[in-house]
């Protein structure tokens, strides 16, 4: 298929954020670009401001006209549309040219020098703060996440080198080709679809034998390749890390070279691994120490990942995208470091009714190291209820003195009941909505007793 002969690009789920990032591509190369979504967000109507023309309603009879003529259409999905969905089955039924969001992903870099940064953990932040670096090179990323620097989740640079999130949900980074890449984690994850951890390792070394260059891996990470950690002998090593100012102030040694006083201002020791994996990647690739020092020090970060909406000196209120423990365990840990003194509350909502109920003890226990908790209800996503899987179960594991479930009608006054002067929100379902609401309220609330 070549891309160049397709005039019009129609995206079913356009408002995923692997799917906008595509669809801005497109956009952006003077394409036709519409779509579908199942409701409207701040994702959508960014789009629609590009041009790009969106409905919400499984119908037909929206698609524009001009989308239906199959010789000059391609049909874009994301894996989490239902299988028995209108449009989706239409453009199926009738021949058009329909390709995963993977594999467009695919071919959009299979002509470029492509960088993949793949893991169960810390590859958004990594692929945005590598795209940060690379942009200085004319890459074009496609990330997982909203980057602070651009207010997007694509950096569109030329077409010759390529930054990509390579997502292991539903095996789609097995349809890139990677020049370079690197794996930041392989915690057990989307059992909903590997149903073991060896099918998901396996999945990660088939990955691996796609690499044609060179792969850099987190040390511990069971998978030959150039290695990176902190404060322990690897390829790539951070040491003499300190916090100066509310940011990290740190050294790397690389396999050739050294470099001091490399400055980066997101929190916690995992952010330090994340931007040690950018800094490795973009160095194989050929960019100067020196360069990469200056753009870490500019990245702003990405949202929903430890994005402070509230920070004063009375009160901080944090968003993070945590859904699975290892990333709640990194948020409490970062929050325990920038605020060691200080009583910090946690807002969960449980996202899938497999992991929940995959990972429960797990759940429990990183959830039982915040002082309070506040528990919403499961976020389905593309899943049914499970008999027997709900928060309810969740809470009564935790061991917290101080933990309650909540809803979403109740939230903003269990909160303000709370003595707490630190807040984390956390989850990947809608309650990346409820934070604007939630810091809106408190907000007023402050300006009220001031």
């Amino acid at each position: 298929m070549n891309l160049n002969t397709i005039h019009n690009v129609y995206f079913v789920g356009i408002g995923g954020i692997g799917m906008s990032a595509i669809a801005r591509y497109f956009a952006a190369n003077g394409k036709n670009v519409a779509g579908y979504d199942k409701t409207p967000s701040q994702i959508t109507a960014e789009l629609e401001d590009l041009g790009v023309e969106i409905h919400f309603e499984d119908s037909l009879k929206s698609i524009p006209i001009s989308f239906l003529n199959k010789e000059k259409t391609l049909v874009v999905y994301t894996p989490a549309i239902p299988k028995n969905h209108v449009e989706l089955n239409y453009f199926l039924d009738h021949n058009f040219t329909v390709l995963k969001r993977s594999e467009i992903l695919g071919k959009i870099t299979e002509t470029t020098f492509c960088l993949g940064v793949a893991g169960t953990h810390g590859k958004t932040t990594t692929s945005s703060i590598l795209g940060h670096i690379m942009a200085q090179v004319k890459a074009t990323s496609f990330l997982g996440g909203i980057a602070e620097n651009y207010n997007s989740n694509l950096i569109l640079g030329e077409d010759k080198v390529s930054v990509v999130e390579a997502d292991e949900f539903d095996r789609s980074f097995l349809r890139l080709s990677p020049n370079i890449a690197c794996v930041t984690s392989m915690d057990a994850d989307h059992l909903d679809i590997y149903e073991k951890p060896e099918a998901l390792q396996e999945s990660f070394k088939e990955f691996a034998n796609k690499v044609s260059e060179t792969l850099i891996v987190a040390k511990g990470v069971p998978l030959n390749g150039l290695t990176y950690a902190i404060d322990e002998e690897a390829d790539y090593k951070a040491f003499n890390l300190k916090i100066k100012n509310g940011k990290y102030i740190f050294d790397v040694k690389t396999p050739s070279s050294e470099i001091k006083n490399i400055e980066f201002n997101l929190p916690g020791q995992h952010n330090v691994m994340n931007a040690l994996a950018a800094l490795a990647m973009a160095n194989v690739y050929g960019v100067s120490l020196e360069n990469i020092k200056q753009s870490l020090a500019t990245f702003k970060g990405v949202k929903r990942r430890f994005s402070y909406k509230i920070k004063t000196e009375d009160f901080v209120l944090i968003d993070d995208y945590a859904h699975h423990p290892t990333e709640i365990n990194a948020v409490q840990n970062s929050v325990r470091e920038m605020y060691p003194e200080e009583k910090v509350l946690v807002v969960f909502q449980p996202h899938l009714f497999s992991r929940t109920r995959d990972f429960i003890d797990d759940f429990a226990e990183a959830l039982s190291k915040f002082d309070e908790v506040l528990l919403l209800d499961i976020y389905p996503a593309r899943e049914l209820p499970i008999a027997g899987v709900d928060s309810e179960w969740l809470l009564s594991k935790i061991d917290c003195k101080q933990k309650k479930m909540t809803q979403k009608n109740d939230l903003v006054k269990d909160i303000k009941n709370s003595s707490a002067k630190v807040l984390t929100m956390l989850g990947a379902g809608d309650v990346g909505v409820m934070v604007n609401e939630v810091t809106k309220e408190l907000l007023k609330t402050m300006k009220n007793e001031v």
